[in-house]
Protein backbone atom coordinates (compact mmCIF):
# COMPACT_ATOMS: atom_id res chain seq x y z
CA UNK A 1 0.00 0.00 0.00
CA UNK A 2 1.28 3.69 -1.01
CA UNK A 3 2.02 5.88 1.68
CA UNK A 4 0.33 8.74 -0.88
CA UNK A 5 -2.02 8.23 -3.29
CA UNK A 6 -2.50 11.62 -5.85
CA UNK A 7 -4.16 11.97 -9.11
CA UNK A 8 -4.56 15.44 -11.27
CA UNK A 9 -5.89 16.13 -14.56
CA UNK A 10 -3.51 17.23 -16.71
CA UNK A 11 -5.02 19.86 -19.23
CA UNK A 12 -4.42 20.11 -22.92
CA UNK A 13 -3.04 23.33 -24.91
CA UNK A 14 -2.62 25.02 -21.34
CA UNK A 15 1.12 25.97 -20.54
CA UNK A 16 0.33 27.83 -17.65
CA UNK A 17 -1.06 24.58 -15.86
CA UNK A 18 1.85 23.03 -17.05
CA UNK A 19 4.06 21.37 -14.34
CA UNK A 20 1.07 22.20 -11.28
CA UNK A 21 1.26 18.30 -10.55
CA UNK A 22 4.58 18.23 -10.16
CA UNK A 23 4.99 21.13 -7.86
CA UNK A 24 2.51 19.59 -5.70
CA UNK A 25 4.00 16.40 -5.79
CA UNK A 26 7.24 17.47 -5.16
CA UNK A 27 6.19 19.87 -2.08
CA UNK A 28 4.06 16.44 -0.84
CA UNK A 29 7.68 14.36 -1.10
CA UNK A 30 9.32 17.43 1.21
CA UNK A 31 6.93 16.85 3.67
CA UNK A 32 8.03 12.97 3.96
CA UNK A 33 11.12 14.11 4.35
CA UNK A 34 12.69 12.56 0.77
CA UNK A 35 15.85 14.18 -0.34
CA UNK A 36 15.69 16.89 -2.27
CA UNK A 37 17.98 15.23 -4.83
CA UNK A 38 15.31 12.36 -5.41
CA UNK A 39 12.69 15.16 -5.52
CA UNK A 40 14.90 16.60 -8.38
CA UNK A 41 14.58 13.18 -10.26
CA UNK A 42 10.99 13.01 -9.54
CA UNK A 43 10.10 16.16 -10.11
CA UNK A 44 12.30 16.24 -14.01
CA UNK A 45 10.60 13.51 -14.78
CA UNK A 46 7.62 13.91 -14.40
CA UNK A 47 7.24 17.39 -15.09
CA UNK A 48 8.46 16.68 -18.91
CA UNK A 49 5.43 13.79 -19.13
CA UNK A 50 3.05 16.85 -18.53
CA UNK A 51 4.52 19.27 -20.97
CA UNK A 52 4.43 16.28 -23.41
CA UNK A 53 0.78 15.69 -22.34
CA UNK A 54 0.21 19.49 -22.99
CA UNK A 55 1.88 19.48 -26.24
CA UNK A 56 1.07 16.17 -28.10
CA UNK A 57 -2.07 14.67 -26.41
CA UNK A 58 -4.63 17.37 -25.27
CA UNK A 59 -3.61 16.49 -21.61
CA UNK A 60 -4.55 13.41 -19.59
CA UNK A 61 -4.09 12.45 -16.13
CA UNK A 62 -1.10 11.78 -13.50
CA UNK A 63 -1.40 9.64 -10.70
CA UNK A 64 1.59 9.45 -8.01
CA UNK A 65 1.88 6.49 -5.75
CA UNK A 66 4.16 7.31 -2.94
CA UNK A 67 6.29 4.64 -0.88
CA UNK A 68 8.53 4.86 1.91
CA UNK A 69 11.54 3.59 -0.53
CA UNK A 70 9.88 4.83 -4.04
CA UNK A 71 7.34 7.13 -6.25
CA UNK A 72 5.46 5.71 -8.52
CA UNK A 73 4.63 8.35 -11.61
CA UNK A 74 1.66 7.09 -13.91
CA UNK A 75 0.79 9.67 -16.86
CA UNK A 76 -2.13 8.92 -18.67
CA UNK A 77 -3.61 10.47 -22.30
CA UNK A 78 -5.80 9.52 -25.17
CA UNK A 79 -4.03 11.40 -27.72
CA UNK A 80 -2.35 10.23 -30.98
CA UNK A 81 -0.42 7.66 -29.28
CA UNK A 82 3.60 7.54 -30.01
CA UNK A 83 4.28 6.04 -33.60
CA UNK A 84 7.66 4.72 -32.87
CA UNK A 85 8.65 4.77 -29.54
CA UNK A 86 12.46 3.77 -30.54
CA UNK A 87 12.78 7.17 -32.78
CA UNK A 88 11.41 8.91 -30.09
CA UNK A 89 13.17 8.45 -27.21
CA UNK A 90 16.27 9.79 -29.45
CA UNK A 91 17.74 12.85 -28.07
CA UNK A 92 16.46 16.36 -30.18
CA UNK A 93 13.82 13.79 -32.19
CA UNK A 94 10.48 15.68 -31.78
CA UNK A 95 7.09 15.75 -33.66
CA UNK A 96 6.49 19.54 -32.17
CA UNK A 97 5.14 21.85 -34.16
CA UNK A 98 7.22 25.18 -34.72
CA UNK A 99 5.35 27.57 -32.75
CA UNK A 100 5.79 25.17 -29.53
CA UNK A 101 9.29 24.92 -30.01
CA UNK A 102 9.56 28.72 -30.64
CA UNK A 103 7.81 28.96 -26.95
CA UNK A 104 10.52 26.76 -25.53
CA UNK A 105 8.95 23.38 -25.57
CA UNK A 106 9.32 20.41 -27.82
CA UNK A 107 13.34 20.42 -28.21
CA UNK A 108 12.67 16.45 -28.63
CA UNK A 109 14.46 15.85 -24.47
CA UNK A 110 10.95 15.20 -22.92
CA UNK A 111 11.33 10.73 -23.38
CA UNK A 112 15.13 10.85 -22.78
CA UNK A 113 15.19 13.10 -19.84
CA UNK A 114 12.54 11.11 -18.22
CA UNK A 115 14.68 8.17 -19.25
CA UNK A 116 17.84 9.49 -17.92
CA UNK A 117 15.89 10.62 -14.44
CA UNK A 118 13.68 7.83 -13.30
CA UNK A 119 14.55 3.96 -12.58
CA UNK A 120 12.77 2.56 -14.36
CA UNK A 121 10.37 3.90 -17.83
CA UNK A 122 7.20 1.79 -18.89
CA UNK A 123 5.89 3.47 -22.17
CA UNK A 124 3.07 1.63 -23.51
CA UNK A 125 1.23 3.57 -26.74
CA UNK A 126 -1.50 2.48 -29.36
CA UNK A 127 -1.41 4.86 -32.47
CA UNK A 128 -4.73 6.83 -32.43
CA UNK A 129 -5.50 5.46 -29.10
CA UNK A 130 -3.22 7.18 -26.67
CA UNK A 131 0.08 6.49 -24.31
CA UNK A 132 0.70 5.28 -20.99
CA UNK A 133 4.02 6.06 -19.43
CA UNK A 134 4.89 4.84 -16.00
CA UNK A 135 8.15 5.87 -14.56
CA UNK A 136 9.59 4.65 -10.76
CA UNK A 137 11.79 6.65 -9.23
CA UNK A 138 13.79 4.40 -6.38
CA UNK A 139 14.27 6.76 -2.97
CA UNK A 140 18.16 6.50 -1.68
Amino acid sequence: MSALHLEFDVAGDNFLSAGSATDRVKNELRKLGVSSADIRRVAISMYEGEINMVIHAGGGKAIVDIYVDKSVVKLIDHGKGIKDIELAMKPGYSTANEEIRNLGFGAGMGLPNMKKYADELIIESEVGKGTTVTMIVNFS
